[in-house]
């Protein structure tokens, strides 16, 4: 089955030929580097992480670019704040996103390239547009002539009038036209600048995307990417400054992820509602923000909550045990896999899923399936079933791999939500462990009652209890059941 795509400018899917067949080029706008990375940035990079493995995993050769806004107003304003030099924001705000990235197990790009490294690719952009009309000069400062552009605004189908709002634009004489955008901005004293034929200054925002992608990928390239706030202005100015100078299309298929809302409100640096990747990972694990993400189609809209976030890491935590229940059983078999109808049944239904632009949502309710298969086949219990068990494993691991899932060590991550669960219930790990070695003391002694008084004492507070003769050991009520159906 052929992926098929929807496409922000045609307004409809669409189905995904690339301009060399085998081999994909991927441009997604990255971050500016002027402070921590937020879980906006984390939605943004998580769908185009598993969008680039999924391509990958389709067979296709992917050149994968994300670029590095490394000047900028914001960047010379968070310099003289912190008060060292701008190029050390940048180098500072750069490891903090890797930090972050590493975390959340995203894939590294195949080019990463930084806008300060391309300005001279920049000035000779700007100076072809110059001479053909699309730009002029006022005072150093560059402006694209939005008029001169047949087409402008088709990407984001916007009005003169939205546009204007979108933009906003503020009155600026020295603007042939309210949406005229700038190339290049005349150096202030004390701002980092560079020499031109057109003046001293520095690039404008818009700029580095059209120099770096085309750079990197050719002219026209396959997709394009970035948060739908993007669309307008940067994506539509992008698309014209770029179409301008070379007389060609400039891209084949223009991919957004929607909105991040805190609370149903739009999350804005501006409003203070915005949440840091680092502070998430504190508390939860970073694959659970991974599942919340990937729980909704990436163009939707989505609203970050707390219960929702529990209930994602309550849900990864379920299939990590599943995933440890099941190598437990291959490394203590022999049996060669062999094919379970059913689990090769869910994982078509994966693969069409995300062949339909990338539903992960739907494609993420076919690992769940495949969980509860898991569980069904181990509880039997049955000896015939180990080939089924080591096949639909290998699927489930697979298919969680396409998502960038179940990466990490269980036993970490069970000690770590287990010490979230005590603290929670206002116990710790010693006095726990002091009420089980008195209920196996009171089972020994025959006092029964009071070791069912510490079981449903602990049982009230979200801890199960499990007996074997290896001893007793002890798991989240709320997460995990007796029952592999109830998982």
């Amino acid at each position: 089955m052929t992926i098929r795509v929807y496409n922000t400018f045609t307004g409809k899917k669409e189905e995904f030929i690339p301009v060399q067949a085998g081999k994909v080029k991927l441009y997604v706008c990255g971050v500016t580097v002027y402070d921590h990375c937020h879980i906006g940035h984390a939605r943004s990079a998580i769908v185009f992480d598993v969008i680039y493995r999924y391509l990958r995993t389709k067979g296709h050769e992917v050149t994968f670019v994300k670029n590095f806004t490394d000047i900028d107003d914001k960047i010379i304003k968070k310099a003289n704040i912190e008060g060292i030099p701008w190029k050390e924001v940048g180098t500072k705000y750069i490891s903090s996103f890797y930090e972050d990235m590493d975390a959340l197990n995203i894939l590294r790009p195949t080019h990463e390239p930084k806008a300060t490294d391309h300005i001279d690719e920049m000035i000779v952009l700007v100076e072809t547009l110059l001479k053909k009309g699309y730009a002029y000069n006022t005072k150093g400062d560059v402006y694209f002539s939005v008029e001169s552009f047949k087409g402008y605004g088709a990407l984001s189908k916007r009005t003169l009038e939205e546009m204007v709002a979108g933009a906003r634009v503020e009155v600026d004489e020295r603007k042939r036209n309210p949406l005229d955008f700038a190339l290049w901005k005349a150096s202030k004293e004390g701002e980092p600048s560079w020499d031109t034929p057109f003046g001293k200054g520095r690039p404008g925002w818009h700029l580095e995307c059209s120099v770096m992608s085309t750079k990197y990928l050719g002219n026209p390239f396959d997709i394009h990417g970035g948060g739908k706030d993007l669309v307008f202005p940067h994506h539509e100015n992008e698309r014209a400054q770029t179409e301008a100078a070379t007389g060609s299309k400039f891209v084949n298929y223009w991919m957004h992820n929607g909105f991040v809302n805190i609370q149903k409100e739009k999350m804005s640096k501006s409003l203070g509602n915005f949440l840091l990747i680092k502070d998430f990972i504190k508390e939860y694990h970073p694959e659970a923000l991974r599942l919340f993400f990937l729980s909704t189609h990436y163009r939707s809209p989505v609203d970050y909550n707390e219960k929702s976030i529990e209930d994602n890491n309550s849900t990864l935590y379920r299939l990590y045990y599943t995933l440890e229940r099941a190598l437990k059983i291959e490394r203590s078999t022999l049996a060669a896999p062999r094919e379970f109808i059913e689990a090769a049944e869910i994982e078509k239904k994966f693969y069409e899923a995300m062949d339909d632009d990338f539903n992960t949502a739907l494609a993420l309710s076919c690992i769940f399936e495949l969980s509860k298969t898991l569980n069904k086949l181990i509880d039997q219990n049955d000896e015939s079933a180990l080939p089924f068990i080591v096949y639909t494993m290998n699927v489930f691991t697979s298919l969680a791999d396409v998502l960038g899932l179940l990466k990490s060590d269980f036993d970490v991550f069970d000690s770590q939500e287990k010490v979230r669960h005590l603290t929670r219930v206002g116990l710790d790990i010693s006095s726990l462990e002091g009420l089980m070695k008195e209920r196996v003391e009171a089972r020994k002694n025959k006092d029964y009652k009071r070791a069912d008084e510490i079981r449903e004492m602990l049982s009230g507070q979200g801890i199960f209890l499990q007996d074997s003769p290896k001893g007793t050991e002890w798991r989240i009520k709320n997460i995990f059941a007796l029952k592999g159906e109830d998982r």
